[in-house]
């Protein structure tokens, strides 16, 4: 992989990197037309299908994670992928690895605090195929927006020469964040799936209808009901809701246009995460 980037750059081209964790869907061929366009007719598009175990706080989530080599494969080539790298867990980790790449501030809340040592897990890994893809660009999700704001910190913070664009969230038509575990939720856990988006739309709503925001008293209450209004849902079970700051991170202590909400809600057994500017 890195002997044919430094090709690629001796000859000039452009490379747009999407990494991914395979299980593609609509959201990641999103990613994967925004990487074309960003390098153009002539660049290159590489694609990474890489489920990274240092990411997953339960061993049990990563041996269920879908891993349908084939069905990416022919998804990459549909799109116009001109390579897609699959290393193993051996070749990205060797035993006696002991470096870590860590972040000590915008890490520390929501996922941070839910996850302990998952972004500096997730930051490692990114950073090491940063290293070996060699890309100009690489594109991420937007519904990941924690993860994306601590990659561009890295990307800042290291001096990779790379540009990190973060495109929008794709959904399905009822709501949902497309997202490769949304493959877990199955009948009545699908449908109830929907209440996450609709908790952000109320969410939305309630602090456009407000006159200069939602100050921190009505911001608890607000909360609380959203809460209440996701677990009428029987197979949900809520483990965070916050309002932040989209450059901080930071929990706000009014809630205004501008500012963000983020979701992390069990349906089932399955953990899903969703955002949006309010």
């Amino acid at each position: 992989m890195q002997s044919l980037a430094k090709c690629w750059a001796k000859e000039g081209l452009r490379v747009s990197f999407v990494p991914t964790m395979g299980a593609l869907h609509a959201g990641h061929l999103s990613l994967i037309g925004r990487a074309r366009k960003l390098c153009g007719a002539q660049g290159i598009v590489v694609v990474s299908l890489f489920v990274n175990p240092t990411q997953f706080n339960d061993l049990r989530d990563f041996q269920k994670y879908p891993n349908p080599v084939k069905d990416d494969l022919r998804m990459c080539a549909d799109a116009g992928v001109d390579y897609v790298f699959i290393p193993t867990v051996a070749e990205m980790y060797g035993e006696k690895d002991s470096t870590q790449v860590t972040e000590n501030r915008l890490s520390l809340p929501m996922e941070g605090a839910s996850r302990p040592g998952h972004f500096s897990a997730v930051l490692t890994i990114v950073s090491k195929l940063f290293n070996l893809v060699r890309p100009d660009i690489a594109v991420f999700g937007e519904k990941d927006f924690q993860q994306a704001t601590l990659i561009q910190q890295m990307v800042r913070d290291l001096n990779y020469p790379i540009r990190i664009v973060v495109a929008p969230t794709l959904r399905e038509v009822d709501g949902l964040a497309m997202s490769s575990r949304n493959t877990h939720l199955h009948g009545s856990l699908r449908t109830q799936a929907r209440s996450l988006w609709h908790c952000i739309k109320k969410a939305r709503q309630t602090v456009h209808q407000s006159s200069g925001g939602i100050p921190t008293e009505g911001l608890r209450g607000l909360k609380h009901r959203l809460k209440l209004f996701l677990e009428q849902q029987k197979d949900a079970r809520v483990d965070y809701i916050e309002f932040f700051d989209e450059v901080t991170l930071l929990p706000v202590r009014k809630a205004q246009r501008g500012d963000r909400i983020a979701l992390a809600v069990f349906i089932g057994k399955t953990r899903l995460i969703d955002n949006a500017r309010l």
